[in-house]
């Protein structure tokens, strides 16, 4: 027991470091929660970046193993990871979560990153996970049982209304930032999103008309930007915070945000950009990636 948390403090120590965490509570939290609850038992299949391309197994069922900066497959068939932590900290570290907010989480997978995310907001505070695989959700409702003020539901977070929040973290691509989610944020909150292009979905493509979206129940890996966007008493600040392949979010696509959205990461158009600009206007210099309904600038908020 005694090698377990000396692995866990030195794991939250290392992920620390690599991905610059300014959160106290969220480096704590790294040390606390058992990753282990998460991923069902050992021995597990990891991926050690740089190497992503062939798992490999932990030499044994102990949890030491899975204490580093590594992904450990939740389903390797498909591909599907817990992330890894180094990233999804970093991301989550920049939503500047405070003691007793508000927090939703879409994407959730088996809830590990969420656990981390309720310890950093506290028992005052109130988590709604949002994961659209039946049976990820299933796991994760079973793994935060033990923290009540955690709501897991298992639907489409681009149509399901988690109500207002102070921070969302959205961990699954989209090609444009959806209006529910910016509708949903409080004053002064805070939304994590990847932009990214439209995954290979392959034949489990369908279209649904009456929402106008191409929709898969499984699409495969997007690549592009996550981008955090601040609500402030008027307009929004946006930053790129890093380059990001994620799966798919299940309703977020549309095939001419797509298209602009392809176009903005070839020419390498977001790296300034300052504002998401919602208002009606024509596209001009300052434009970076201008779509219906939204606008990545470079004016200032």
């Amino acid at each position: 027991m005694e090698a377990l948390v000396s692995s866990r403090q030195r794991y939250a120590s290392l992920i620390r470091e690599r991905a610059q965490l300014r959160s106290d509570r969220l480096v704590r939290a790294l040390a606390q929660v058992p990753r282990e609850d998460y991923l069902g038992p050992g021995p597990w299949k990891i991926l050690r970046p740089p190497s992503l391309a062939v798992y490999v197994d932990t030499p044994s069922n102990d949890p030491i193993h899975i204490y580093d900066d590594v992904l450990v497959a939740i389903d390797p068939t498909r591909q599907l990871n817990n992330g890894l932590p180094s990233g999804l900290c970093k991301w989550i570290d920049s939503l500047e979560l405070q003691e007793g907010e508000r927090v939703v989480h879409a994407g959730c997978g088996t809830g590990y990153y969420t656990a981390l995310m309720a310890e950093v907001v506290g028992e005052k505070g109130r988590v709604v996970a949002i994961e659209y695989d039946p049976d990820l959700a299933a796991r994760a409702k079973h793994n935060l049982s033990r923290l009540p003020f955690v709501e897991v539901v298992s639907a489409d977070a681009s149509i399901y209304d988690a109500g207002t929040a102070d921070a969302i973290f959205i961990n699954a691509g989209a090609s444009y930032p959806l209006s529910l989610w910016l509708n949903s944020l409080a004053p002064n909150g805070r939304l994590v999103v990847p932009l990214t292009r439209r995954a290979d979905f392959g034949e489990g493509l369908r279209r649904d008309p009456k929402r106008k979206v191409e929709d898969s129940s499984y699409g495969g890996i997007g690549f592009g930007m996550m981008v955090r966007i601040h609500r402030l008493t008027s307009g929004y600040d946006a930053r790129i915070l890093s380059p990001v392949a994620v799966f798919s979010c299940a309703g977020a696509f549309d095939s001419e945000a797509d298209r602009l959205l392809g176009a903005a990461l070839d020419e390498y158009r977001l790296v300034d950009v300052r504002s998401l600009r919602r208002d009606d206007h024509d596209s001009d210099h300052s434009c970076r990636l201008h779509g219906h309904g939204y606008c990545f600038s470079t004016r200032a908020p």
